[in-house]
């Protein structure tokens, strides 16, 4: 890939969600919201504070995200729309969806 985030900054690929709700119904593409759920693609390498040292970034390549409804700015890169947002509009890392998913 030929971008890179800057400072504070993080590459997210949405994660689409499921098709059919618990109860087995089949939700139609017009019915579907944005996922808010994503995989991280690229971070930038970490805001500085005011002495000039880096805040080292809590997020890293691959970890699996919650974000806001209307967070981030929607690019494409190679064909691919993805979103760019700060890390602060990330609500929160979602743990062992890696290893679930490979199961």
């Amino acid at each position: 890939m030929a971008f890179k985030p800057l400072h504070d900054r993080v590459l997210v690929r949405r994660v689409e969600s499921e098709e059919k709700t618990a109860g087995g119904l089949i939700i139609p593409d017009s019915a579907k919201e944005k996922p808010a759920e994503g995989e991280v693609i690229a971070v930038g390498a970490g805001a500085r504070d005011e002495d000039g040292d880096r805040i080292a970034m809590d997020v890293s390549v691959g970890d699996r995200i919650l974000f806001g409804k209307w967070s981030g700015t929607e690019i494409t890169v190679d064909g691919e729309e993805l979103l760019i947002m700060k890390e602060s509009d990330i609500l929160g890392i979602l743990e062992g969806t890696a290893a679930a998913k490979a199961a």
